[in-house]
């Protein structure tokens, strides 16, 4: 008869075998579990990756041809005429009353549309002596749209030049598609330096 010593040896080694194999199914299953671990943390930062790059791309400003940019423009209120270097001005110091949005037939201060630029709106301004054609058509870009701000402007360097804070477009004629994407990318645009604040309430009246 086996002594109890020797059965207990022999029960131990008939059980190596079942833990054995179940310490290998852990094992086993540990790894399963680390590499769907592994895969969805790389799933996530690929989504993750994704998504910054639709968003910086969404936000990203489209070149428009012939578009100059303008730096380190102050946004200080002046209570006395301002010499600019850009004409029409692009940004700088300004009144603390804004121009309100619209068409005028007559020119505007500067220094109150610089305040409108500074709250996003685009202005366009063009020579006196531009045809009525064309002028109908900048009475057309004002007509129920807010932050356009259209105003003649003597000796102006083109016969039509759009303009929002710190950038600014040149142009020959009114219907150079680049006018209608200048207000598509700038009205309201990321050159805004205060988001959201009105182009009304301020002074003059437009021409209806």
């Amino acid at each position: 008869m086996p002594q109890p010593k020797q059965e207990q040896r022999a029960g131990q080694e008939r059980r190596r075998p079942g833990v054995a194999a179940r310490e290998r199914a852990r094992r086993e299953q540990r790894r399963r579990w680390l590499t769907m671990g592994v895969g969805t943390l790389v799933i996530a930062v690929a989504v993750i990756v994704a998504a910054i790059f639709l968003i910086q791309r969404r936000n990203a400003t489209p070149a428009i041809a012939g578009v100059e940019t303008f730096s380190g423009l102050a946004r200080t209120h002046a209570s006395s005429p301002v010499t600019y270097p850009q004409i029409p001005p692009v940004g700088g110091p300004h009144s603390p009353v804004l121009q309100n949005c619209g068409y005028y037939g007559a020119p505007i201060a500067n220094e109150n549309a610089v305040h409108s630029l500074e709250h996003g709106a685009v202005r366009i301004t063009y020579r006196p002596d531009l045809p009525a054609d064309q002028l109908a058509a900048l009475r057309k870009l004002t007509a129920g749209q807010t932050y356009v701000l259209v105003s003649p402007y003597p000796d102006l360097p083109a016969p039509v030049v759009a303009s929002a804070w710190g950038v600014q477009l040149k142009l020959d004629t009114v219907n150079d598609p680049r006018l209608s994407q200048f207000l598509k990318v700038y009205r309201q645009g990321p050159q805004t330096q205060e988001p959201g604040a009105p182009c009304a309430g301020g002074t003059g009246v437009p021409t209806p």
